[in-house]
């Protein structure tokens, strides 16, 4: 009966423990979600972690104690453990280098600039009642923008990549409030160290290298040179034959240039490579005027 009676209580127990362990278990949605961005930027990775708090009628930045976030005040710039950024290579900043690695960003909002801060000890996360200065990598002046629109969750973006790969900034939208960061990259060192690693051991590069040495303006006797040792054991690449006649034509050789291009415009026809068709037509165009008649070298 005693025994019974023990059976009876451990499932009655059971039944009252049972909802809190399943309540344990569920799932729901952060009021600050985690959130990432990341891109590469010439060759250095960029990723941005962080937490997106979200407005819910309050009144974020301003001046007083009715904001949420009151000018001159240190910020974590997001939620929970804070926001963080990582280099996979050195940037600068205003003109400071900032080596590869990852940091966290502490902001000061102020009425049209803000501060902005990297710094070092990831192991600070939000508590900024324990920011120490010199653990400070840089701090940066930024100029804010009022939004027009409000932008509901916290957001960072990596934005105004530049066309040639140099340049971008880290962009913040909250509220009626927007920053950038602008940052720069140097990818040069990284790509010409290659180039004279790879084209000892690999052929094949030498292509590559000769279109990187054109598109950044260096030797172009080089560029001729390794182009002609690419195009060697196959001068049907009409494309790269096409790269060759740039080449010749910013060697101020305009005759070799034009046979060039008519060879690319043959080898493209034969193919039916419109846009290089295209691009032969124009080429060609512009090089005719540049080369006296009766000096059109022989197409090779």
């Amino acid at each position: 009966m005693m025994k019974l009676k023990t059976l009876i209580f451990t499932f009655f127990l059971g039944t009252l423990i049972l909802p809190l362990g399943l309540q344990a278990q569920i799932q729901q949605p952060a009021a600050s979600p985690a959130a990432s961005v990341s891109t590469t930027v010439g060759l250095t990775d960029v990723k941005i972690n962080y937490f997106r708090p979200k407005v819910k009628g309050r009144k974020i930045f301003g001046a007083g104690d009715s904001f949420l976030l009151p000018y001159g005040s240190i910020w974590r710039t997001g939620a929970n453990s804070g926001t963080k950024v990582s280099f996979s290579d050195d940037v600068v900043i205003e003109g400071k280098t900032i080596p590869a690695g990852e940091y966290l960003i502490f902001t000061v909002p102020g009425a049209d600039t803000w501060d902005v801060m990297l710094y070092t000890d990831l192991s600070l996360g939000g508590a900024v009642h324990r920011y120490d200065k010199s653990k400070e990598l840089g701090l940066f002046k930024v100029k804010t923008t009022k939004l027009s629109e409000k932008v509901e969750a916290l957001t960072f973006n990596i934005s105004d990549i530049s066309e040639d790969n140099t340049k971008a900034a880290i962009h913040f939208e909250w509220e009626n409030t927007s920053f950038k960061l602008p940052f720069t990259v140097d990818y040069d060192k990284k790509v010409m160290a290659d180039i004279e690693k790879s084209t000892r051991v690999n052929p094949g590069t030498y292509v590559a290298a000769a279109t990187y040495y054109f598109n950044t303006g260096r030797d172009i006797d080089q560029a001729l040179q390794w182009m002609e040792m690419g195009l060697e054991p196959d001068t049907k690449q009409y494309w790269n034959v096409h790269m060759k006649a740039k080449i010749l034509d910013k060697k101020g050789d305009f005759a070799a240039a034009l046979a060039a291009a008519e060879k690319s415009l043959e080898l493209a026809t034969a193919a039916k490579d419109n846009a290089y068709i295209k691009m032969n037509n124009e080429l060609i165009a512009q090089l005719k005027p540049k080369v006296p008649q009766g000096k059109s070298k022989k197409k090779k």
